[in-house]
């Protein structure tokens, strides 16, 4: 019988001094070499032959990578080094951003989160990621340092397809910033997997809710889907649906269906892409209704 996993197959280690020297390597090696930190997805797909590399470049504690530190004017920067665990147990996060520590617990296990990383979920640039949706709703910027120079990046305009992004050859993120929640945010992470733990997410859904005057409806919602697009997206139109009708179970259930019909999924082992889109409609109204509920007590 061939065995389906072999293990790894043989590359090379490298361990540069600074992020210039990551950058510049990377560069040069385009196509043989990838950024790491955690490897939590990168082994794996070098494992079952996905990903094919001549070159692993450890970016673990060259410049801004092990940052994790909150100010309340500029918000929260998380490092690419920075792991899940680490940004769950942190006191500024549980206060300020329980929502990221809700998606950022539904990610494996305890044990991959001691080296699975918010910026590796990222910049896997998988639909699934638990924890884009939660950056995206947050507004988030990624800091890139490359041959070039540093540049940022915001979220939202980061992903191209399923395992692509905008980085250039020889450009490595290396941390994110969450600006400062809004004033009396609630925010939900409802995750549906084939078990309670452990697995990808068949649908993701993130919603976030806050007070707004300038909105008629006096709130303002934002939606963020996985798993059901060719990248993670927000639900534009149900957030305009909530911020432009008083929100009640019939605004609600409209949002939730705006939802449903802005999906795009695909038909998989995990699911198929009808149930997917029913799914969306589902875990959406139930979020906002969870997120309205604490806005409202």
């Amino acid at each position: 019988m061939i065995n389906p996993h072999p293990g790894l197959p043989e590359l090379e280690y490298v361990k540069p001094g600074t992020l210039a020297e990551a950058c510049k390597f990377l560069e040069q090696h385009e196509g043989k070499a990838r950024p790491f930190s955690g490897g939590t997805d990168c082994f794996v797909r070098l494992r079952d032959g996905v990903l094919k590399l001549e070159y692993l470049v450890d970016i673990k504690g060259l410049d801004g990578t092990k940052e994790l530190s909150f100010d309340p004017k500029k918000g929260l920067t998380i490092g690419a080094a920075i792991t899940m665990n680490q940004v769950i147990a942190h006191k500024d996060v549980v206060k300020h951003y329980p929502n990221l520590v809700e998606a950022a617990k539904s990610v494996a296990s305890y044990q991959l989160r001691n080296r699975a990383t918010i910026i590796g979920n990222i910049c896997n640039a998988s639909p699934a990621g638990d924890t884009i949706g939660t950056c995206l709703v947050l507004d988030g910027v990624l800091n890139v340092h490359g041959t070039g120079g540093k540049r940022t990046i915001p979220l939202n305009t980061f992903f191209l397809a399923p395992g692509r992004t905008v980085l250039k050859p020889g450009e490595v993120v290396t941390s994110i910033t969450l600006p400062p929640p809004p004033a009396g945010m609630a925010g939900v992470y409802k995750k549906l997997g084939r078990n309670k733990m452990s697995d990808l997410s068949i649908v993701g859904v993130t919603v976030m809710g806050y007070p707004n005057s300038q909105s008629p409806s006096g709130f303002s919602f934002r939606i963020a889907l996985a798993s059901v697009a060719p990248v993670p997206m927000e639900a534009l139109k149900a957030e305009a649906i909530l911020a432009e009708k008083k929100i009640t179970a019939e605004s609600i259930a409209l949002a939730a269906e705006a939802a449903m019909e802005a999906v795009t999924p695909i038909d998989d082992v995990r699911g198929s892409a009808r149930y997917r889109k029913y799914m969306v409609r589902n875990l959406t109204r139930e979020a906002i209704t969870e997120v309205w509920n604490t806005l409202t007590k």
